[in-house]
Order: C-alpha cells, then structure tokens, then sequence
C-alpha cells in the first residue's frame, strides 16, 4: 500500500544480456542503467566480463553466469530461470538474439512478485537485412528465423533501435494468421560532448570498427587512396582488432600509403572522434550504429553506407553505394573540406529520453 504523499515502490525488471565485452549492446546497457529507467530497478544478468566489471564500479545491480552462446542454451536457460526465481522480476528484457530465445524459455510458467505473468520485453539491437551476413548458411539462416517466430507468440512488447530495424522484424519474424507483439521504435541515446567542437575543415578520417568482411574497410582504403592522391597531406585513421589486419595491412602497402594511413588497434572511441574530422563507415549493414550517432554528437562529417538506420542518423548528402570508389572518395572531400556538408544533431536522440521511452514500453505490458 502507498500512502498519500509517498512514491510509488520501483518496479524490478531483469535484463538479460549475453555479451561479456564492451561493445554496442554493451554501451546501450551502461547508458541505460547509469541514467535509470524511471519509475523502475534494473538487474542485469550478463558473463563474466568487462561488461559486469564496468557495471560494478558503477555500483549497478548485476549477476553474472553462464548466459552467453558459449555456454549453450540449455545452461543459459537454467540461469535465466534460477535467478528469474530469486528475484521474481515484473518484466524480463532480453537483448539480442540469443537471449531473446533462452528468455521465452526461461519464464514459462513463472510469476513476478506481485503474482502476475512475468512480461517478456526484447530489444533488437542487430537483425540484418542482408539475409545470411551473420549466419554460416541458408538453413542456419531459415532455422533461427523460425525459432524467432515462435518466441514472438510469447513475447509482450519489441523494441526496435531503428524504423529499419522494426521493418526487418516485421518482414523476417511475422507469422501468418497471427497478430505481432507491439514493436516501438526506441533510438540509442548519446549525449553531445561538453563544448562545442569547432568544425574546421580538415581531412583527417577515421574508421571505428571491429575489422571484419561486412565492415568493408578495404573499400575506405580503396577510396581513401584516391583523396590521397589529390591531397597528400590527408591521412587516415584504422581503428579496432578484428580477423581482415593482415588483408588490409597488405592493401596499405599495395597502394603505397604507409605515410597517410595507420592502424592502431583498439582505442577510446571520445578521444579518437575528437582527433578526427570524418568518419568513414561502409558496412554491408547497420541498425543503428553507434559510431555514427558519436561522429554526429561531434560534429564530425560521415561518410556512409545507404543501409539500415544510417538514413535516420545523417541526411542523404552523407549517404553512398559502397560499391562506387569514385563517388565515396568524393563525399569524403566533401565531408572533410565543406563543414555546412557535414550533419547535424537534430536527429539525435538523448540517453534520457531514450531510457523514458523503455519506461513507457514497460508500463504498457504490465497494465
């Protein structure tokens, strides 16, 4: 009972995430839990990690077990469920795949502390649209699509970070005949840094992602060649770790640009932007990247791929085909040399505003 006067008791939500490391779900998930979801108490539940480790310095409430794909669904679902037991949370949010499937399985038959169904909540941070980029094969591919449908008929609310992202959902996850949980769109917030940043021209670039085939680095150093040979004095900065060093430290040195390009691992992604004056981003897909929300919180330019969410982060003048060298290196001039090109903040969304808005998915399932 609360008495007249008094706030009403938070709510407990448990968040299940499935990634140890300190990437894009995990940024969202330390975002969120660092400025609070309203009117609500989150636990997460994640791997051993940097991720549990960053969480616990900010005194978060977290428990970690064996929840990642590692340990295999059946031991994730039991640690779903033992501590869906312990703390009898209102609502369960799973985040990405894998933790979408073993939630659905993990609260069968449970119920809150309040003596309801525990509602299930998923975020959809990464569904690509490219059928088969993330997946060995068609028949993986058909598999986990159906696996999907049918943890949707148990599922109370969808959030995509995307208009793109909830437009894949509803074309790879419908079933026919059958009605859809909502789906609300809810963006990844940044916050601008403090100060403004002065937007002077320059032809510094920046890539800031894991070194991978989808990433398309090679294409960026295909046209970053090209600015080079106009402007000598641009460089270009690779940064992140990933299985494609090698290929594209050969492609540096295949197009002589040892002088004008440098990879340097892994690096703090505040100070990298501050150094930069573009970012440079060709993926195959993106839902929507957190790189790309950074450069624009910035005021960096953005040369881009035209896929996914990145048409709601930048306008089109940012916008290219990944597979036009010429026309990519040109924007990238463009970005770099005309500051009034570069693009502005008005679509961001801000860290508060998105937590308030997964508050407000929350209130809707438990009504």
């Amino acid at each position: 009972m609360v008495l007249r006067g008094e706030s009403a008791p938070e709510r407990l939500a448990l968040w299940v995430v499935p990634v140890a490391d300190l990437g894009g779900v995990a940024r969202h998930v330390i975002d969120a839990v660092r400025t609070g979801i309203p009117g609500w108490r989150i636990v997460v539940l994640c791997p051993e990690g940097p991720l549990a480790a960053r969480l616990r310095t900010m005194g978060a409430a977290v428990t970690v077990g064996p929840v990642s794909p590692a340990d295999g669904a059946r031991a994730a679902t039991a640690e779903v469920r033992r501590v869906l037991r312990a703390l009898r949370p209102e609502v369960l949010h799973t985040h990405l795949a894998f933790a979408d499937l073993v939630g659905v399985a993990a609260v069968t038959g449970l119920r809150s502390g309040r003596g309801r169904r525990v509602r299930v909540v998923s975020t959809e941070h990464g569904i690509s649209g490219v059928r088969g980029l993330y997946q060995a094969g068609a028949m993986q591919t058909q598999v986990k699509a159906a696996a999907h449908r049918a943890r949707m008929l148990r599922t109370d609310a969808v959030i995509a970070v995307s208009d793109s992202t909830a437009q894949q959902i509803r074309a790879q996850w419908a079933v026919p005949g059958r009605v859809m949980p909502p789906v609300t769109v809810v963006r990844n917030g940044v916050e601008h840094p403090v100060g403004e940043r002065a937007g002077e021209p320059g032809l510094r670039f920046l890539s800031l992602a894991r070194l991978a085939p989808e990433k398309r680095i090679d294409r960026a150093l295909e046209a970053f060649a090209l600015v080079a040979a106009e402007h000598p004095a641009a460089r270009l900065t690779i940064a992140g770790e990933g299985p494609e060093r090698g290929a594209l430290e050969k492609l540096v040195q295949e197009r002589c640009l040892g002088e004008s390009v440098r990879l340097v691992g892994h690096v703090e992604a505040g100070p990298a932007l501050a150094a930069h004056d573009v970012i440079v981003q060709l993926s195959a897909w993106e839902n929507l990247s957190y790189t790309l929300l950074d450069a624009v919180a910035h005021g960096l330019g953005v040369v881009a791929t035209d896929v996914g969410g990145n048409r709601e982060i930048v306008p089109g003048r940012c916008l290219v085909d990944g597979e036009n060298i010429g026309a990519i290196a040109d924007v990238m001039m463009r970005q770099g040399l005309q500051t009034a090109e570069r693009p502005g903040r008005e679509r961001l969304t801000g860290v508060t505003g998105m937590c308030a808005q997964i508050a407000a998915v929350y209130e809707a399932v438990i009504r």
